[in-house]
């Protein structure tokens, strides 16, 4: 699973970064859009642009976890959110937490066999 867990601190992501960040294509986040009525990232003011914030980005985990993790179909997807939207972001970030420490623990086991 490419759950990338190292955001930036800022207010809105494009649809490149967020496509980077989950680890699916532009047109897989496109498709999500219509079948959640819940993802609804803004767009630039004249401009068809969409600006996804974090909140939509921990949606999309959740998505991607229920998905292509679990293997639910997306309508399967979109009735677990709607009706465990709290446990079903509290997976997400436990997920997320865990994918976090590992990632950590390895870069710090790479620098102690630098180290011998």
């Amino acid at each position: 699973m490419v759950l990338k867990t190292d955001r930036n601190l800022k207010l809105y992501y494009s649809i490149k970064e967020v496509s980077d960040i989950i680890g699916v294509n532009e047109s897989t986040l496109r498709y999500w859009e219509t079948e959640l009525p819940q993802l609804k990232p803004r767009t630039a003011t004249g401009s068809k642009v969409r600006q996804y914030t974090d909140r939509d980005i921990d949606l999309l985990k959740n998505i991607y976890t229920l998905v292509k993790v679990r293997g639910f179909k997306i309508a399967a997807a979109r009735k677990m959110i709607n009706e465990n939207r709290e446990g079903a972001n509290r997976s997400t970030h436990v997920l997320n937490t865990l994918l976090a420490v590992r990632d950590d623990l390895r870069a710090l086991k790479k620098e102690l066999d630098g180290l011998v």
